[in-house]
């Protein structure tokens, strides 16, 4: 009843909402001394300018003022919060989300605009513990569809304000600063490294104390005591948790909060702020020169190779990658500095026992679910065979001799035209008895033929080579072969001497070829050798980052999920034979396809391929020859080798798994943050025998009702493998929370797609809004 009468408003603010200078201001801010009155039905999302205005508004004497009550509140940025969190697959086209549709279908966003505006939002209400299976274990907090929309709120304004403050080599959380771009910086960037190491973590979650910091750290920019009280209670609910040294940040489990990553930047901050100000003063200290600036010493080769002292750092969220190209005590140093700053300065604990130092060119470093090492450039680009360079000029010449007969068709058509053009002007010249003018033209014509005339001996004189021949011919005596000067010459003198050189040319043709040929073949070595010897130089003294997948690793995930048996050959899984055709294609091609994402960048990216290709495809094949009882020869034969799968009224084919020319043709050539395989790889949704009742679809906003409920069976549950035990699990691959073992879920048939094909996870659907089923 307050809550009525407080959203209640009187004339006078009628009054003032109606004039003209304060309609924009309702619609973006809400106020201190009245509730927030229903937005007008135009309310439309903010756009990136609109929002940074919005977010800068706010920023007095160098700090943001009131952002929950004033930017977070804003009924514009709430319903731009909803359009981030759905998800849609790339060919539907679902109905526009408006303030409107969310507040009839979902929940009140005039309701939580006022919460916000009040600092009255009652968050404990907003988190749904989920209890494992007969309440065996710790249960997972998850927000609300209406709470994730204030955390995704909240993430967007500190996007706003910290995303230009973050260092350059701070990845991860951060808009086209992902995985791949991270890869990119260490392959194109990293100059000769010799020594790195990796900062481990002792597993812990983020704690009080830490909390604190972490708000004391927000505070140096953001004058908001209710923002930060809210973002404490969000901590002390679990709904956003930071796990340190775990492996679910950054892998789409529901279990990590879409603001986690953002805070993590926050909170690391000041430690790439440090780093990067060591690495400022070693640059300044050891410039680089440029090759003419160095002084040739006594060597006979007289080269002289110039190695600065160089500091690299990456880091993404909590893994910390520090590479140095000088001496071992310098990183043994550089290594206790870093080591303390994070013990001292952010309470952080560091397994001092994982965080060693490495050679780069000797042992392999592992990043970011990838295998580092410092090889030679040859390494990477290797020199080509005999066969393949003989394969290439051999694609060259039939290039030409392509062209070439291009360019005698295209003459040979303009002859046979002009030839049809000067037959038909003469066969009309003998019906007409000649061509009768008014008017004369010869003088246009001639200027026509100057014109041309002058631009071609413009163009010939562009030509050094051909001002040069004629010169020669000029000075060695073969003057004669030119038409200006046989024009004024007797005929028998023209002929005499055609037929001289007529015979010259005959006994000198050969010899002329076969010095050509001797000169072209030198000249070939004589490039060859000096690649060779730029190559063997290269290698010498350079060292670029070799980036691989972990084959071994690939290969344990695919003997403990099933795909293929103790031989290493593929083999059927049972538990996907309840599922349908197009199903069960789909989940291979959702695991198929998020490993060829995640490994595109990588320089044995050929290997995962074949594993795609082969122990997928041919698991996903002996899965559906089980299901029918039929032969694997049967099934290739009805569902090719491609996977087709024939669907709708029409019996359209629709080809969800990559194809083999597909595969082939895949390569390092996207840059950006995929999702990690493990969200789908340890998760199967299996749909009920039995007709349950019509419920909303859990994807964030959609409002369908024609749904089927699907039971998640997770991986670890179905081998009764504990995720942390490292001898029967694969080591750094997440697993989703035990808590979601066997339970129900409705969606549509887009977005079980949608999961199916790895492009929605299952953070991307609200967990809170399971279904019951006995």
């Amino acid at each position: 009843m307050l809550l009525t009468l407080l959203r209640k408003p009187k004339s006078a603010t009628f009054a003032a909402v109606n004039s003209p200078l304060s309609v924009n201001f309702s619609l973006l801010f809400s106020t201190l001394r009245h509730p927030q009155p229903r937005p007008f039905p135009e309310t439309q999302p903010l756009q990136k300018s609109a929002l940074q205005s919005l977010v800068l508004s706010h920023y007095h004497h160098g700090k943001f003022h009131s952002l929950l009550q004033n930017v977070v509140a804003s009924p514009s940025l709430l319903l731009t919060a909803c359009l981030n969190l759905r998800k849609h697959g790339p060919d539907s086209t679902p109905p526009p989300l408006t303030f409107d549709s969310v507040s009839a279908h979902f929940f009140s966003l005039e309701e939580l605009s006022f919460q916000l505006s009040k600092n009255c939002l009652d968050v404990e209400s907003c988190c749904i513990p989920i209890f494992p299976e007969a309440n065996k274990g710790t249960p997972l907090v998850l927000p609300n569809l209406k709470l994730k929309v204030v955390l995704e709120a909240i993430r967007i304004v500190l996007e706003v304000i910290y995303d230009d403050r973050f260092a350059t080599f701070s990845y991860g959380g951060r808009a086209n600063m992902g995985r791949h771009t991270a890869i990119r910086y260490l392959k194109n960037s990293v100059e000769n490294p010799s020594w790195w190491f990796s900062v481990k973590f002792e597993k812990a979650l983020f704690g009080s104390r830490h909390v604190e910091k972490l708000c004391l750290m927000l505070g140096e920019k953001i004058e908001d005591n209710a923002l930060l009280d809210l973002i404490r209670r969000l901590f002390e609910c679990k709904v956003v948790t930071i796990d340190l040294n775990g492996v679910c940040l950054g892998r789409g489990l529901p279990q990590e909060c879409a603001l986690s990553s953002i805070l993590i930047n926050v909170y690391f901050n000041v430690f790439d702020k440090e780093l990067q100000e060591l690495r400022l003063k070693t640059n300044k200290e050891n410039p680089k020169f440029k090759e003419n600036e160095l002084v040739e010493g006594l060597s006979d080769s007289g080269s002289v190779f110039y190695k600065p002292l160089k500091i690299y750092a990456v880091r993404y969220l909590d893994e910390i990658l520090v590479i140095t190209s000088g001496t071992k005590m310098l990183t043994m140093d550089l290594k206790n500095r870093v080591v303390k700053f994070l013990v001292e300065n952010l309470d952080l604990k560091v397994d001092k026992l994982k965080t060693v130092i490495h050679s780069a060119v000797s042992e392999k470093i592992e990043f970011i679910g990838m295998e580092l090492q410092a090889v030679a450039p040859s390494i990477l680009r290797p020199p080509k065979t005999e066969k393949a360079i003989r394969a290439r000029k051999k694609y060259l010449r039939q290039k030409e001799v392509r062209l070439l007969e291009l360019k005698n068709a295209k003459e040979r058509n303009r002859k046979k035209l002009g030839m049809k053009l000067l037959n038909h002007v003469h066969k009309k010249l003998k019906q007409s008895n000649g061509f009768k003018f008014d008017f004369r033209i010869e003088n246009e014509v001639r200027e026509v033929f100057s014109t041309w005339a002058d631009e071609v001996v413009r163009e010939f004189l562009k030509s050094v080579d051909e001002r040069w021949e004629w010169h020669r011919k000029l000075t060695a005596g073969n003057f004669l072969s030119l038409a200006r000067i046989r024009d004024k010459l007797p005929q028998d003198l023209v002929n005499a001497y055609d037929n001289f050189q007529n015979q010259v040319d005959k006994y000198l043709k050969p010899v002329k070829a076969k010095k050509q040929l001797e000169e072209e073949v030198r000249r070939r070595e004589e490039e060859e050798e000096e690649k060779y010897a730029q190559r063997t130089v290269e290698d010498l003294t350079r060292r670029c980052i070799k980036v691989d997948a972990p084959l071994e690793l690939i290969r344990k995930a695919i003997k403990t999920v099933g795909f293929t048996n103790q031989m290493g050959r593929p083999r059927p899984i049972s538990l996907l034979m309840v599922l349908k055709d197009a199903d069960i294609i789909k989940w291979y091609a959702g695991v198929g396809r998020r490993w060829l994402d995640f490994f595109c960048c990588c320089h044995n990216f050929r290997k995962v391929k074949i594993i795609v290709s082969y122990h997928l495809r041919f698991s996903c094949i002996l899965t559906l020859a089980e299901k029918h009882e039929a032969t694997k020869r049967e099934t290739i034969r009805h569902f090719t080798k491609d996977l087709k799968v024939i669907s709708g009224v029409n019996g359209d084919e629709e080809v969800h798994f990559p194809s083999e020319r597909e595969i082939k043709m895949m390569g390092d050539k996207n840059l950006s943050d995929p999702t990690a395989v493990d969200g789908s790889l340890t998760l199967a949704l299996i749909r009920l025998a039995s007709d349950e009742p019509c419920h909303h679809c859990i994807s964030h906003f959609c409002d369908r009702t024609d749904t089927v409920v699907y039971r998640i069976h997770l991986l670890q549950k179905y081998l009764n493998v504990n995720p942390l035990d490292e001898n029967n699990w694969v080591p750094q691959m997440g697993a989703i929370h035990d808590s979601l073992h066997r339970k129900c879920a409705p969606l549509c048939s887009e977005h079980i797609s949608e999961l199916y094909m790895g492009r929605l996870t299952l953070q991307d659907i609200d967990c809170s809004a399971f279904v019951n089923v006995d």
